[in-house]
């Protein structure tokens, strides 16, 4: 059994700062095993925004795997961009961009898809790839692999976001090394539901946060998942906010089944 608390999108900077004590609270209540924070952790990647976010990191009751967002390298400043892009992300947050948690029956990965050459665009790495399968390699019998990143291994044409460079070559990759669980953020938008980039190929389950914090809504709900894992069987369970209350309010749940063939994920009862 296990659980995992994924937020994403958090936007300090641009953060509705009452949600945070209430975040804190129901993580405390939940009790997961393991947190992932899928990037944008930060508005503009200044000072005062990595202090937020290192303070939030610090509140939070188990162990916390983050990858950084293309809002987590410095906008402004060229200079600092393109010669040492995560130094504040280093320093705040994690010196290692693609961590590894081993909690029990859960094995996360992260992944760094952050671009600091394009502002919004990531990128797939091949060598990101090859760290997950490695990592994988080594799960033990019947942990759920999970992949945390920020950029969304499809993008719809409706968000006007870049789709990421690499994502299908990619995603077939992750595939293959066994991933179970794929997280990410940078939509603002919620979704989960199974993936395959063809038929016949083995699915994994995409879970994508909205923001589970910021104040740039684009229409939808601040939110965050609880995902729960318990022999083959995941519950994701979205918490989101009602308008303007500062408290989350758990709404849609979702159950999949991995087949014992492990060849993806179905809908529990289809």
């Amino acid at each position: 059994m296990g659980r995992l608390l994924h937020l994403s999108d958090l936007h300090f900077g641009t953060d509705r700062a009452g949600l945070v004590a209430p975040l804190v609270a129901l993580a405390q209540r939940l009790q997961p095993d393991v947190v992932v924070i899928s990037g944008d952790l930060t508005q503009r990647a200044l000072p005062a925004q990595w202090a937020a976010a290192a303070e939030l990191i610090a509140a939070l009751p188990a162990p916390v795997l983050c990858v950084p967002g293309n809002h987590d390298v410095p906008l402004y400043n060229p200079l600092a961009r393109l010669l040492w892009p995560f130094r504040g992300y280093r320093k705040a947050v994690a010196k290692v961009l693609e961590p590894v948690a081993d909690a029990g029956d859960l094995l996360v990965v992260g992944i760094n898809t952050t671009d600091p050459y394009v502002w919004q665009r990531g990128t797939l790495r091949p060598a990101s790839l090859r760290h997950v399968a490695q990592v994988f390699a080594r799960a033990r019998p019947g942990q759920l692999r999970v992949v945390a990143l920020h950029h969304p291994l499809t993008t719809p044409p409706a968000t006007g976001k870049t789709p990421m460079r690499g994502a299908d070559a990619g995603a077939e990759a992750l595939a293959r090394a066994g991933a179970d669980v794929i997280l990410s953020g940078h939509l603002h938008l919620w979704a989960a539901a199974p993936f395959a980039l063809h038929k016949g190929a083995r699915s994994m389950l995409c879970v994508q946060a909205g923001t589970t914090l910021s104040s740039r809504l684009r229409g939808e709900d601040n939110d965050l998942n609880v995902i729960d894992f318990d022999q083959g069987l995941v519950t994701v369970t979205r918490w989101r906010t009602v308008g303007d209350a500062l408290e989350y309010t758990p709404d849609d749940v979702t159950r999949y089944q991995q087949d014992s063939a492990d060849v993806g994920w179905g809908r529990e009862g289809e």
